[in-house]
């Protein structure tokens, strides 16, 4: 699940990620009071991200426990890659514009596991830059 929702967010179809929560599922930053609570309303949130970003996450340290036969905690540790304006080609490296780590509770609901809720805390962030036409060709 932690690997399929950074996935999934980054090469595929954004909005898409609402699936792979409850119905009830829940979404939250432990700073400031962003907080998005079921399905619909992810689908909307995720679905709204810019068509131009190009974004890439990188989840290490996952460390998973099984509470029980339909639920289990998870501690995820992430780096976000992000740029607004891309319109394709490679990059040249940037700094990452998000470290921290993800807590998330599951529950198998309907023969699948699926997030319940996912608490997002950032240790380093920063804004996500806007390339210009020159910055999104393709290094030669």
């Amino acid at each position: 699940m932690v690997v399929e929702f950074v996935r999934t967010l980054d090469l595929g179809e954004p909005g898409d990620v609402a699936e792979l929560f409850t119905l009830d599922g829940v979404w939250e930053w432990a700073e400031g009071d962003r907080r998005i609570e079921g399905r619909d309303a992810l689908r909307a949130y995720f679905g709204a991200r810019p068509a131009d970003r190009l974004s890439r996450r990188l989840c290490t340290n996952i460390l998973v426990t099984l509470t029980s036969a339909s639920s289990a905690t998870a501690s995820t540790y992430f780096t976000t890659y992000r740029v607004d304006g891309h319109t394709g080609g490679m990059l040249p490296p940037r700094l990452p514009v998000q470290v921290g780590h993800y807590e998330d509770t599951f529950r198998k609901a309907d023969g699948r596991w699926r997030l319940a809720a996912r608490a997002t805390f950032l240790d380093f962030g920063g804004p996500t830059e806007r390339l210009g036409p020159a910055d999104s060709r393709r290094e030669a």
